[in-house]
C-alpha cells in the first residue's frame, strides 16, 4: 500500500488543516515561556536553557517558525501572477502590526517606564533610532528603559528575526522572477547553497570548529535555510510522503541534530521543515476562540517587551510570575492586534491579488492569502 503524499494529506483536511494554526499559537506561545528565564534571571541564567537537557527541545522553536513560514508562503507565492502581489501580499501581513508594536513600545512603555524625564527621553537620538524598527533596520535601545532589569538595555530582542524573514521574502521573489515556480529544483538548490555558504565562513574561514557549534539557538542564516526548505516541500508536496512515523522520526533527529549532534545544525533544516509540515497537515478539532483569527504574531511581537517592562519591577522577577503575567497579556494584546490592526490590513490583499485569486480558492494558498505568520514569524 503505497503512503500518502503531503498533497493527498492536505485535500484529505480539506485544504485547510488546523494543525497549522495550532503550531503558530503554540511556537509564540513557548518562545515567551523561553524568554521567561532571561528576563527575569539575566543572560546567565538564560544560557542555561541552552544546555543538555533543554536545549534539544528549546533549539527547535524558531526553526520550526521559520520552515513553517517557508511552507505558507510557497502557497502564496504559486497563486499571485506577479512579484508584486507577492512583496504587497507580505507587507500588509508583517508591516501593519510591526508599526503598531514599535510605535507603542515607543511612545507608551518607553516614557512611562524611562527613568529620564520625558522631555530628555523624546529629545534623545536613540529614541528617534527605535523607531528605524518600523523599516527592518533594527535597534533595541529605547532612553532610560530597562537599565537596571536583569536583561539590562534591550526593549524587544525578539525584532532580531524580522530582517532576515525580510531577507527570505526578497530572495523568493528574486527566485520567482528567476522562474523557481515552473524549476521547482532552484529551491532545494537554493537550501544547500545557503548550508554550504555557511559552513564555509564558519568553519573555514573563521574556523569555529566547536563540537556543538552554536551555543545560542540557530542563528538567521539557517533559519533561512529552514524556511527554503519548507518551500521545498511545497514544490514537491505531491511526491513526499506523509507519514506519522516518518513525522515522529523527523522529530527525534531533529531535537538531536539541534542538541547533541556536532555541526548537526547544518544538515537540520529539511529534517525540521517535514517535522513541522507534517505536524501542520494535522487536522484537530479548531477551538472556537482561535476560529478565523490568528494570534502568533502579536504573541510573539509583544511578548519580549511586556516581558521587560514586568522585570523592571523587582517583585516580578521570578520565571512562573512572568508567564502567568505576560502569556495572558501578551494573547489579549495580541487580539486587539489582530481584530483591529491585522485584519483590517489584510482586506487590502484584493488590491494585489489578480481578480481569479479573489475568491476562496481551496488549499494551502488560500491560507496563505490571510494567514502566514512572523517568525516573525516568526513570523
Amino acid at each position: 500500500m503505497s503512503k500518502m503524499s503531503l498533497s493527498e494529506k492536505l485535500a484529505l483536511n480539506g485544504g485547510r488543516p488546523t494543525g497549522f494554526d495550532y503550531l503558530r499559537i503554540s511556537l509564540s506561545v513557548v518562545i515567551v515561556f523561553a524568554h521567561s528565564i532571561i528576563t527575569s534571571y539575566g543572560e546567565a541564567a538564560g544560557a542555561t536553557i541552552w544546555e543538555v537537557p533543554y536545549r534539544p527541545l528549546v533549539g527547535m522553536f524558531l526553526p520550526m517558525f521559520f520552515a513553517l513560514s517557508g511552507f505558507l508562503v510557497a502557497g502564496s507565492l504559486v497563486r499571485t501572477t506577479s512579484v508584486v502581489q507577492f512583496l504587497g501580499l507580505r507587507v500588509i501581513r508583517i508591516y501593519p502590526a510591526l508599526c503598531v508594536e514599535v510605535l507603542i513600545s515607543a511612545l507608551l512603555i518607553g516614557p512611562l517606564l524611562s527613568t529620564l524625564p520625558v522631555k530628555d527621553y523624546f529629545s534623545s537620538p536613540a529614541f528617534y533610532l527605535y523607531l528605524l524598527n518600523m523599516t527592518g533596520d533594527i535597534h533595541y535601545l529605547l532612553p532610560g528603559l530597562f537599565h537596571d532589569n536583569p536583561y539590562p538595555n534591550i526593549v524587544n530582542m525578539q525584532l532580531w528575526t524580522v530582517p532576515y524573514e525580510i531577507a527570505a521574502y526578497l530572495t523568493v521573489a528574486l527566485l520567482a522572477v528567476i522562474g523557481i515556480k515552473k524549476s521547482h529544483w532552484i529551491a532545494p538548490a537554493a537550501t544547500l547553497l545557503l548550508l554550504v555558504a555557511y559552513f564555509a565562513v564558519r568553519v573555514i574561514v573563521k574556523k569555529q570548529w566547536a563540537l556543538i557549534a552554536i551555543h545560542g539557538g540557530l542563528p538567521g542564516e539557517l533559519l533561512l535555510a529552514c524556511f527554503f526548505s519548507g518551500i521545498s516541500l511545497y514544490l514537491y508536496q505531491d511526491r513526499v510522503p506523509w507519514s506519522l512515523s516518518l513525522c515522529v522520526i523527523s522529530g527525534v533527529v531533529t531535537s538531536l541534530l539541534v542538541g547533541l549532534i556536532p555541526f548537526g545544525d547544518f544538515i537540520v533544516a529539511p529534517f525540521v521543515a517535514y517535522f513541522t509540515v507534517s505536524l501542520g497537515l494535522t487536522n484537530p478539532k479548531k477551538l472556537r476562540i482561535l476560529q478565523g483569527a490568528d494570534y502568533s504574531y502579536g504573541i510573539y511581537l509583544y511578548g519580549f517587551v511586556l516581558q521587560q517592562a514586568l522585570a523592571s519591577f523587582p517583585w516580578a522577577r521570578e520565571w512562573w510570575i512572568n508567564i502567568l503575567v505576560c502569556v495572558p497579556a501578551a494573547a489579549a494584546i495580541a487580539a486587539v492586534s489582530w481584530h483591529f490592526v491585522e485584519k483590517p490590513a489584510l482586506d487590502l490583499r484584493r488590491y494585489f491579488q489578480p481578480k481569479s485569486a479573489k475568491h476562496n480558492e481551496p488549499g494551502i494558498a488560500g491560507l496563505t492569502a490571510r494567514k502566514s505568520p512572523l517568525p516573525a514569524t516568526g513570523g
